[in-house]
């Protein structure tokens, strides 16, 4: 027999529930009027091979978005498991959100965290409203990998490794 654990299905049993769940964690940046600027997204999933398409969740709240969705092209750099202090930092409401990472430039307005284990390069090509987020359908144009770094994982409300069994 095991514990089964019932939760209203609102904002914070929702939460819970889905922190059962692991998922990456992607930076989603671009440089717009000569800054760069950036946010952190754990709803990171492939979409189509063909055409090559993403997508991302972002909250509607989010102050950062506007300006990213101004941007020619956005750069996803999905974080590895060295970058928890990047992940902390660009998810943060304040602050320097690039102060424990070097940048580098992609097309366009795309900028990339260095250390990542995957980085994507893509246009927007749709946003569909869902609920308090939105949906950010992205058309890959460019992407590269690193065997060598291990994905950054959130699962539990934690940053976490994968162990290899």
């Amino acid at each position: 027999m095991h514990d089964l654990f019932e939760f209203p299905a609102d904002g914070d049993g929702l939460r819970r529930a889905f922190s059962n769940f692991p998922s990456g964690v992607v930076a989603v940046c671009a440089e717009v009027d000569g800054v760069p600027h950036g946010l952190a997204v754990s709803t990171f999933v492939p979409v189509s091979l063909d055409p090559p398409l993403v997508s991302f969740c972002v909250q509607n709240s989010s102050a950062t978005w506007p300006l990213l969705e101004r941007a020619d092209h956005l750069g996803l750099s999905l974080l590895g498991t060295d970058q928890q202090a990047a992940a902390k930092a660009l998810g943060a409401r304040n602050g320097d959100r690039f102060r424990d990472s070097e940048l580098h430039r992609g097309t366009g307005d795309a900028v990339f965290i260095d250390g990542a284990s995957a980085w994507i390069e893509g246009v927007p090509e749709a946003q569909v409203p869902a609920g308090d987020h939105t949906v950010v359908i992205l058309r890959i144009h460019r992407l590269a990998t690193r065997s060598d770094i291990e994905p950054l994982v959130f699962h539990g409300s934690k940053f976490r490794r994968l162990l290899a069994s």
